[in-house]
């Protein structure tokens, strides 16, 4: 215990006094953000499908449940991409802090408004005495068209990818290059973040959604983001993002607003592909498109496809999702922790890249499971297998994210309207947005398919979890093996660590990173 409270202390000494309240303020505001984000996202796939399932039993025809709820989590997605991209032009303009807030209110206002809608179309509080006819009849729904969560889930798209990007970005804004205050600050903010994701996934399955009903339980969600979002304000912007001479120059330059929105579009497409030239044109970045994106697809696929589908078609209630995704948001949190204390030792993301990768593999078990109807243990016991899954996932976001973050400062204000680390962070965010968003339907089409004819989505999750985790496995373990000096057990090239020299190389380490500033200015200036 005093050994865990010593290091805990040594860490906390990395960190100016300046950096601590930015950290602590940002954690604060994070756990408000994540316990609201879970809510919603929980709710809402939960009410998607059990009414998609209602319509089809209503209107007498086979259930495309999944398929549509693969459609609503696509477009999602490919909205979070459009937020994603707006970043990158936004972070150029204004400080971090101040466009996370507005992005953050933004979706407060967004979420609120399924909550207008169902109460205005009759829909009520789930009532205490409440049991569904065949497990599918909702009569305190509202009475709108379900095709109507669509277009709401598409507009908080855009807000939960700006989100979603930013807080990747902003600990270097907070804490600056250094890897070792990054990796450590990004394993404590993820600890704190996991430990909200495990309340916030359990508090919503095992009490907003059986109390108020999968149409009300999110009410929390406005209140949290608007409360994270004055307390963001609170961040004070680091030397880097307020004192950017290009800044200045760009405002001056923009004054007109519809050469600005004009402008803007253009931004968009330059910045993803000045991201993509700088992840596919260097053999120590080439490797991060399928260690962070397919990474993240698979996790995100897990726990936002897999779970509701477990939950509904294994178990016979879709709110104990939730139940399965706090077992996975307890295995980050385990994660976190655990890189917090060791990740000193791990010099790069290589070794958490392959263990994220071996995990995966545990899904192997799904299609071969054969759990009994409307018991919640069995819920628990499959939370239990996402653990491990979740706490791989943790420890290779957060060296990921480090190593990113760190590695690009040579690359960095050498282009006046695109932030390079925005723009790599958006390429790699909106790659795996895409994937989901092109894949989700289809393999959602594929359950309903087979679930249809066979009475059983058993066969289809050995295409969709089994094989298809299977083979991002490999594709992930294959790519750590790309860069230079990867076949060790730890590897140790360069990281991107701004640390002064200690050795007699200084100069020629000096060299090697004029160098690759060089090579950066050359990549962004060149077209």
């Amino acid at each position: 215990m005093g050994s865990g409270k010593s290091r805990f202390m040594q860490t906390w000494r990395l960190f100016s006094v300046t950096e601590k309240r930015n950290i602590i303020i940002y954690i604060i505001g994070l756990m408000l953000y994540k316990f609201g984000l879970e809510a919603f996202n929980g709710s809402i796939v939960t009410l998607a499908t059990n009414r998609y399932d209602e319509d089809a039993l209503r209107r007498g025809i086979s259930s495309n449940a999944f398929e549509r709820v693969g459609l609503l989590s696509g477009l999602n997605q490919a909205f979070q991409c459009i937020g994603s991209i707006l970043v990158a032009p936004f972070t150029r303009r204004w400080s971090t802090r101040t466009v996370l807030s507005i992005s953050i209110f933004c979706f407060a206002l967004f979420s609120s408004i399924l909550l207008i809608l169902d109460a205005a179309t009759g829909g009520h509080i789930k009532p205490l005495n409440f049991v569904p006819t065949h497990n599918a009849t909702y009569s305190y729904y509202g009475k709108y068209n379900t095709n109507g969560i669509i277009p709401i889930y598409c507009i908080t798209g855009i807000t939960y990818g700006m989100v979603e990007l930013i807080r990747r970005v902003i600990p270097r804004d907070i804490v600056g290059d250094n890897g070792n205050k990054l990796q450590k600050m990004n394993a404590l903010v993820h600890i704190f973040y996991e430990i909200t994701g495990v309340s916030g996934a359990f508090a919503t399955g095992l009490g907003l959604i059986p109390r108020l009903g999968n149409n009300y339980a999110f009410i929390v969600t406005p209140i949290c983001f608007t409360a994270a979002a004055i307390i963001w304000l609170l961040i004070n912007s680091s030397e880097l993002s307020k004192n950017d001479p290009d800044s200045d120059i760009m405002l001056a330059n923009e004054s007109n607003y519809f050469k600005s929105v004009l402008q803007g579009f253009f931004i968009f497409g330059q910045s993803i592909f000045i991201g993509a030239k700088i992840i596919f044109a260097h053999r120590k970045f080439i490797w991060l498109w399928t260690c962070y994106t397919l990474t993240l697809y698979a996790h995100r696929y897990i726990e936002n496809g897999t779970a509701p589908q477990i939950a509904k078609r294994y178990l016979g209630q879709s709110e104990w999702s939730q139940i399965i995704v706090g077992g996975s948001n307890l295995g980050e949190l385990l994660g976190a922790l655990f890189i917090f204390c060791v990740g000193t030792y791990i010099k790069t993301p290589l070794p958490w890249s392959r263990l994220d990768a071996l995990m995966l593999l545990i899904v192997w078990y799904i299609p071969y499971y054969y759990p009994p109807m409307n018991n919640a243990t069995y819920a628990w016991i499959v939370a239990a297998t996402y653990l491990p899954i979740g706490f791989a996932s943790a420890t290779n976001d957060i060296a990921l994210n480090s190593f990113i973050q760190s590695s690009l400062s040579g690359l960095e204000s050498k282009h006046k309207n695109i932030s390079v680390l925005s723009a790599v962070a958006a390429f790699l965010y909106s790659s795996y947005i895409i994937i989901y968003a092109i894949l989700n339907p289809l393999l959602g089409k594929h359950l309903d398919s087979v679930y249809t004819s066979t009475g059983t989505i058993r066969p289809a999750f050995l295409n969709t979890v089994a094989i298809q985790m299977t083979l991002i496995s490999v594709l992930v373990i294959a790519s750590t093996f790309i860069p230079k000096g990867s076949f060790a057990f730890n590897p140790k090239f360069i990281h991107g660590d701004n640390s002064k020299p200690t050795s007699n190389s200084a100069t020629n380490d000096n060299s090697k990173i004029a160098e690759e500033k060089d090579t950066g200015s050359d990549l962004i200036t060149r077209f």
